[in-house]
């Protein structure tokens, strides 16, 4: 089934932008529930109100689509295509008041990305990418940069923090830190859509769920982030990005604090 990838991607920013300002409003006000997998997991009645508004305007819209949402609107569709929603990535942050969070939208056709939204609510940025467009930060192109050395690099880490989580990326820490110029953790989607506007050289992200990476991995591409995981684009487990010049010794040096 053919579709328009342009509406597609303006409905998405739009509804992306919608639940970011709703954020906003309700931040002072939100209720903390019970924590999912585990205590580092939490959820808030606002990530449930944002996931509500992005599904129910998707559905309007397009109610033949499946949808994969993080906070359990989901549902089996019929016409080939899937909305992967995560609507606060970066809860923690959002909670704690830390850190940046994100919106993150994109649909598939199949099992590939057309269409990706990640919007930054508190800078108001939206990062976004059609499927062979390019990518953009507020309707303006953006690139991957230029590339530093590794000992130069500001690299972007992103994880599940979870009991088992956590020890190898202990691991991994502590044989990186001293070999790149900086690291930044960050929620996933932000740490590639960082990478995309040539704010950071390169990232990992590990034990992510789809909602997580999917939208940001499409524009990291787009913008010509090199993506690589335990196959030939990215997976949940083990994604590292990067631009093309520092890839060999940033991946390299990733797979091998891995596998000790």
């Amino acid at each position: 089934m053919d579709r328009d990838l342009t509406a597609a991607h303006d409905l998405a920013a739009t509804l992306a932008v919608q639940a970011g300002a709703l954020q906003l409003a309700r931040r002072d006000t939100l209720t903390v529930g019970a924590p999912k997998a585990h205590a580092n997991d939490p959820v808030s009645d606002v990530d449930i109100a944002s996931e509500q508004l992005i599904v129910e305007q998707i559905d309007a819209a397009w109610p033949d689509d499946g949808v994969q949402a993080e906070e359990g609107h989901g549902r089996a569709g019929t016409s080939g295509w899937t909305w992967i929603i995560d609507p606060l990535d970066g809860t923690r942050n959002y909670i704690s008041r830390t850190g940046p969070w994100s919106v993150c939208i994109a649909l598939y056709q199949g099992e590939s990305p057309r269409v990706a939204v990640v919007h930054e609510p508190v800078a108001g940025e939206t990062f976004s990418a059609i499927d062979r467009g390019g990518a953009f930060l507020n309707s303006e192109p953006i690139s991957a940069s230029a590339g530093q050395p590794l000992d130069q690099a500001l690299v972007g880490v992103s994880f599940h923090p979870s009991p088992d989580t956590k020890p190898r990326v202990g691991r991994l820490l502590a044989e990186l830190l001293p070999v790149v110029g900086d690291i930044r953790r960050i929620p996933a989607a932000l740490n590639l859509a960082y990478q995309a506007a040539g704010r950071l050289d390169g990232g990992f992200a590990i034990d992510t769920k789809l909602w997580d990476i999917a939208a940001g991995a499409l524009i990291a591409r787009e913008a010509g982030v090199v993506l690589g995981g335990d196959g030939p684009d990215f997976t949940t487990e083990l994604t590292i990005s990067a631009t093309r010049e520092l890839w060999p010794a940033l991946s390299s040096r990733v797979r091998a604090a891995l596998t000790r």
